[in-house]
């Protein structure tokens, strides 16, 4: 295969463009100290991550700031501490200052002179609209779970995919999805035959952090360690 061969990229959100694993420690780092808790934010992201992924496969249809705070009173219960309301709205609140990587928005840019750009995210349209504007780019397509009534890695999220690239006239084998988590997004991806980049976020640190280790192996086509490494690779620039 060749980026040539591609007219769209089909893009994860949170932990790809958006650093999803800085905004919810932002979160839960304070939470913890309060209560007393002993953990790095390394513990706690991984701690949290087996919450948010049940939350998300048994309330397929509830908005991602709920998700994001039974996530946290499940996360609550685990550890032997408390949660109050105020604690899960905040962090069910925070999406909108969740911080984009620093490379994102360029990156983005650059791509979308090339192909039509397409999110796919486990995210609610609202929390969504305030992430996009800290990308500064305009996508052809915004999928997200509010919009499908489930979460990824849930097969409906890849089906509503490949009918929107069939929508737009493009097709699945001209589509490239490229995400961060491999359980998440490239387990599944594959599982429907798309080719997968996967930008590696996490190359300089052991361990999954806020994603849940996939079920199985899983091997993407390519693999970088920023949006910015992809970009340069998928849409050089020209002298």
């Amino acid at each position: 295969m060749d980026f040539g061969d591609f007219g769209a990229l089909s893009f994860d959100c949170y932990g790809t463009l958006i650093d999803w694993e800085t905004g919810i420690a932002g979160v839960l780092a304070p939470w913890a100290r309060g209560r007393g808790l002993d953990l790095t934010g390394e513990a706690l992201l991984t701690a949290y991550s087996a919450h948010e992924a049940r939350a998300e496969a048994e309330h397929p249809a509830e908005r991602y700031p709920l998700i994001l705070a039974r996530s946290l009173r499940d996360l609550g219960r685990e550890l032997g501490a408390e949660v109050t309301d105020e604690d899960a709205e905040h962090l069910g609140a925070s999406v909108p200052d969740w911080p984009a990587f620093p490379d994102s928005p360029a990156a983005l840019q650059a791509l979308a002179q090339r192909y039509q750009l397409i999110i796919l995210s486990n995210v609610d349209r609202t929390s969504f609209a305030a992430s996009n504007r800290r990308l500064g780019v305009t996508f052809t397509s915004i999928l997200t779970a509010e919009d499908i009534g489930s979460y990824k890695p849930s097969p409906r999220n890849f089906e509503a995919l490949l009918a929107e690239a069939d929508r737009l006239g493009i097709g699945r084998q001209r589509l490239l999805h490229v995400a961060q988590s491999l359980f998440h997004d490239h387990v599944p991806a594959k599982q429907f035959g798309l080719p997968t980049a996967w930008i590696n976020r996490r190359h300089d640190r052991p361990g999954w952090g806020a994603t849940p280790e996939p079920p199985a192996g899983v091997t993407p086509d390519w693999e970088f360690p920023s949006m910015q490494a992809f970009a340069a690779a998928a849409a050089p620039a020209t002298s």
